[in-house]
């Protein structure tokens, strides 16, 4: 690997919140580096975010993210754990998972890349995730509105796509049909599904596809529909634009709205 594109421990950006101690963001930085320095293609920037939650009653309090561009792919991972010590400890085991399966689908031919200590399958990743927080549907808002031109790709890009950002779900415009999509875990039957809101077309190897029919929904309603059923999102249409919109549970316990540009 080309060293001159390797980030060094001071180069790699860590950010705080909360009471994180003092020695952390060099442990962080030097679990990352460990990560980076394996690489097999140039690592151009690398950050970490540490929060530490004030509310002791959460179970596991120290949340640990880290974004890695791998030669201008960027690479997310995100955990939380019961010390920040651990959660750095995971995190390293994570982003490698992560970066491993952008190597498995760039380069198929390589069998051998390293996976880190965990299995890291979908069982293991929402043991540590962090927890949401209980907040009273009155005292909920949409806090984050996120729009953006959503990518036309496959279904099995999406995946892809939600795989190396360490998402839930990934909204996207189906390249066959050109209709609004979503790509999520199957947190039931395992593996991953797909809603669409256009026609259902033959599932992919490894994809299910939901039959259950997308809701035509105002924003309000997505949200009365989402306290609802309990469910982590909603995928729907949005009655004023004829759009895909999905509709989130943040871990602060409030809503994040995710929308196409228009």
């Amino acid at each position: 690997m080309n060293r001159l594109h390797t980030p060094i421990a001071h180069d790699i950006q860590v950010e705080t919140r909360g009471e994180v101690s003092l020695a952390a963001p060099d442990y962080a930085k030097a679990k990352l580096l460990a990560v980076v320095e394996r690489q097999h293609e140039p690592v151009l920037a690398a950050r970490v975010k540490l929060t530490q939650e004030s509310n002791h009653a959460v179970v596991k309090p120290a949340i640990a993210q880290a974004v890695v561009d791998l030669n201008g792919r960027p690479v997310r991972a995100h955990v939380a754990a019961a010390t920040m010590q651990e959660a750095v400890d995971l995190l390293q085991d994570r982003l490698t998972a992560r970066l491993a399966r952008v190597h498995r689908h760039r380069d198929p031919r390589r069998q051998h890349v390293p996976a880190g200590r965990g299995a890291w399958d979908d069982e293991a990743a929402r043991e540590h995730r962090p927890h949401r927080r209980g907040l009273a549907p009155e005292e909920r808002r949409i806090v984050r509105h996120k729009a953006y031109s959503l990518p036309s790709q496959s279904a099995r890009a999406a995946v892809f796509e939600m795989e190396a950002m360490d998402y839930d779900f990934h909204l996207f415009t189906d390249a066959t049909t050109g209709c609004d999509s979503v790509v999520y875990r199957d947190e039931r039957a395992g593996g991953h599904r797909l809603a669409t809101a256009g026609p259902v077309g033959e599932p992919e190897p490894g994809l299910t596809v939901s039959t259950a029919g997308v809701p035509e929904l105002a924003v309000a309603e997505a949200v009365s529909r989402l306290d609802l059923t309990g469910l982590p999102f909603v995928f729907f249409t949005d009655t004023a634009t004829g759009r895909g919109n999905v509709l989130y549970h943040r871990y602060d316990g409030h809503y994040g709205l995710i929308t196409p540009a228009r």
